[in-house]
């Protein structure tokens, strides 16, 4: 394989999954109270099962399967990449989905070049035309980083097809899906030639249809803004994109476009006031309390294209508030939730609730304002721990993975109700501890979600109503 990665044969296909399940769930149930990894505010599924594959805890019921993983040779001959983070499920019909995956390679990262779609030794990357692709290297090789495509079909089970989508761009991190059934992918870095090798600035959005056969056209947005991007999530009354941004001290984001949903012909980028306070972090003094609502206004910001990567400083000396690592964001009923990962007194995260003004983007906002809330704040690593990715359930609770590198401490996915209370839903369990990435949901209810090493996309089914809140 061109990766050193475990094996896809050595993980669980889903019929094995049920039967080690139901017979572990016993015996798991009873250790679960002593020396667990995680706490639940509330039951939600119960106590996870122990894998005896090693890879992913799920509650008792619940199965998981291997869609993809890095190291597959995809349909357009190239490898699946590596580190998958950021996700949307599109339907394509009444079976078949698309899933638009991020790869999180860093163009100035050896290791990140070596897990791109050429493979470990480069050995396929003759494919790939550099015309194609956003960017280079200076020797002309094509930066790692990008996009893959991949149709699958709900009722059979398997992958339809796959291939590399968007190519050349650096860090791609999240994203967000459009009303209008394309994906933006975000770049995480403000890499320019002058500080590493590449030939273009990076820090951009770009958009890939869900539908695109092969490799889109890679157009930087650059009305958005160029800064560490992380996500995105748009108002469908409005057209408005939401941008959060994956520094300590970010900001959030709006792009108001000058057509609605023709985001390349150009808009108004702005960064959030927030009224009597300039901080929402809660790190070295508690500016607010958790369920506490703020008026929110919006400033303009100049030359958003930013060469020197300084939009959040100049963002935030003309008013705007500061985020710990603004993250993950998902739009739902008439309001948004996004995290902050190293939100709160003890930098475990915070997520923020946003319900747009009823003129949001219009003269009148200011007499009717946007309120944001402080909806989470971790207390306790093992209620929360870095929450990242985010994404709605269809029956209304958020669904937060978390993203937190610790020998001591698994990554989970989390549950949390519309009170705001937490539960677990799974655990990384897999060498390594890597974070949850790109959850999101198929019409069917399937959970798909992203475990960014060994670089796999799994599919997780079960009683999700049997949720208890």
């Amino acid at each position: 394989m061109p990766f050193d990665l475990i094996h896809r044969r050595q993980l669980m296909a889903t019929g094995t999954a049920g039967a080690a399940f139901t017979g572990l769930a016993r015996h798991a149930q009873a250790q679960a109270q002593d020396g667990e990894s995680y706490v639940n505010e509330v039951e939600g599924y119960g106590p996870l099962i122990k894998d005896p594959n090693g890879l992913l805890d799920l509650p008792a019921g619940f199965t998981y399967e291997v869609v993809s993983q890095a190291g597959d040779t995809m349909d357009d001959g190239l490898y699946m990449p590596g580190q998958p983070d950021g996700m949307g499920c599109f339907p394509l019909s009444d079976r078949e989905v698309a899933l638009v995956c991020n790869h999180e390679l860093r163009g100035t990262s050896a290791l990140h070049r070596n897990l791109g779609p050429g493979g470990f030794h480069q050995e396929r990357l003759h494919m790939l035309s550099a015309d194609r692709a956003y960017d280079t290297y200076k020797d002309g090789r094509v930066l790692p980083g990008g996009t893959t495509t991949t149709v699958y079909d709900l009722k059979d089970r398997k992958v339809v097809r796959r291939h590399l989508s968007l190519a050349g761009t650096s860090t791609n991190c999240c994203g967000g899906q459009t009303p209008w059934g394309s994906w933006l992918t975000c770049e995480e870095t403000v890499e320019t030639p002058a500080d590493a090798d590449v030939t273009r600035p990076h820090g951009f959005v770009f958009e890939v249809p869900a539908t695109a056969p092969g490799l889109v056209d890679p157009v930087p947005l650059k009305a958005m803004g160029r800064f560490d991007h992380e996500a995105v999530c748009i108002d469908p009354r409005t057209g408005i994109v939401y941008l959060t941004e994956d520094q300590g001290d970010g900001l959030f984001y709006r792009f108001i476009p000058d057509v609605p949903g023709k985001l390349a012909e150009g808009g108004k980028l702005q960064a959030m006031v927030v009224r009597g306070m300039t901080d929402t972090r809660n790190h070295d003094a508690r500016t607010w309390e958790v369920g506490a609502w703020a008026e929110v206004d919006w400033i303009d910001l100049d030359d958003v294209e930013s060469p020197a990567g300084d939009l959040n400083a100049r963002g935030h000396a003309a008013g705007a508030a500061l985020v710990a690592r603004g993250e993950g964001i998902w739009w739902g009923k008439g309001e948004m939730y996004f995290t902050a990962t190293t939100g709160g007194p003890l930098k475990r995260g915070q997520i923020l609730r946003y319900v747009p003004s009823p003129e949001e983007g219009k003269r009148g906002e200011r007499r009717r304002p946007g309120r944001l809330q402080l909806f989470v704040e971790s207390a306790d690593l093992k209620t929360l721990n870095m929450g990242d990715n985010i994404t709605i359930a269809p029956w209304g609770h958020l669904i937060v993975c978390e993203d937190n590198y610790s020998e001591e401490t698994r990554n989970h996915l989390k549950g949390v109700t519309p009170e705001g209370k937490l539960y677990t839903i799974a655990r990384n369990v897999f060498r390594g501890n890597a974070e949850f990435a790109g959850a999101c949901f198929a019409p069917d209810q399937t959970l798909f979600v992203n475990i960014m090493y060994p670089g796999l996309t799994l599919a997780i089914r079960g009683p999700w109503e049997t949720v208890r809140g």
